[in-house]
């Protein structure tokens, strides 16, 4: 490890389209990929047409509910389990392809599904994970578009723990995590005291 990460990174960063890689390059920040007038359209356009859920799972014995409602999307053989629960994929909708187009465009990458979660306020939340299930392809990124309020986003090192980041997500913005990230960090969405907006987070993927 080269440097100590402990550091909140703050943005905008003064430039409209302003790009910034982290991480020796595992991780690159895209804080304009949309404007703000289009991020608006398609939040709108999403929290309507996308068939929110709120999944359960067994945690120490007992079910608990999702802390964010969470709907998956992609091609018919992309099949995707997660926190024990097997989800098949919903067809992609007119938007959400277009979105997927113009992302694999940017990225220069091509991706399957879509992981879409509505955080509904600053209670609903994403707990420390690795994006490493085994469906995942290995060399794949993932690339993870804001829309709605800003939210912060929060890695550490598995190892060392003292290596932190963090990074306020701003609507309309690309976050692309290189699949060399989820070797050695944790992410995770944390709750925020005060956050009444919502924000929808699509993850676009490769499942093999």
């Amino acid at each position: 490890m080269k440097a100590n990460y402990t550091k909140q990174l703050t943005m905008p960063l003064g430039c409209p389209s302003a790009e910034i890689s982290l991480l020796d390059g595992a991780l690159d920040y895209q804080e304009s990929f949309i404007n703000e007038s289009l991020a608006n359209d398609w939040y709108d356009v999403l929290r309507d047409e996308i068939n929110w859920c709120q999944l359960k799972f067994r945690l120490f014995g007992r079910e608990v509910s999702s802390p964010r409602l969470t709907a998956y999307v992609g091609d018919p053989n992309a099949v995707y389990t997660y926190s024990g629960v097997r989800n098949i994929p919903a067809p992609w909708t007119g938007l959400l392809d277009t979105i997927r187009r113009q992302v694999e465009d940017y990225v220069n990458h091509s991706f399957n599904s879509v992981l879409a979660n509505l955080y509904r306020n600053g209670d609903d939340s994403m707990g420390w994970h690795s994006d490493d299930e085994k469906e995942l392809d290995e060399a794949s990124p993932i690339a993870s578009l804001s829309l709605g309020c800003e939210r912060l986003f929060r890695l550490k090192h598995k190892v060392n723990r003292t290596h932190r980041l963090e990074i306020n997500l701003q609507p309309g913005s690309l976050l692309i995590m290189q699949a060399s990230l989820q070797h050695e960090w944790q992410h995770c969405i944390p709750r925020q005291r005060g956050v009444a907006s919502s924000r929808i987070n699509l993850t676009f993927r490769r499942i093999k």
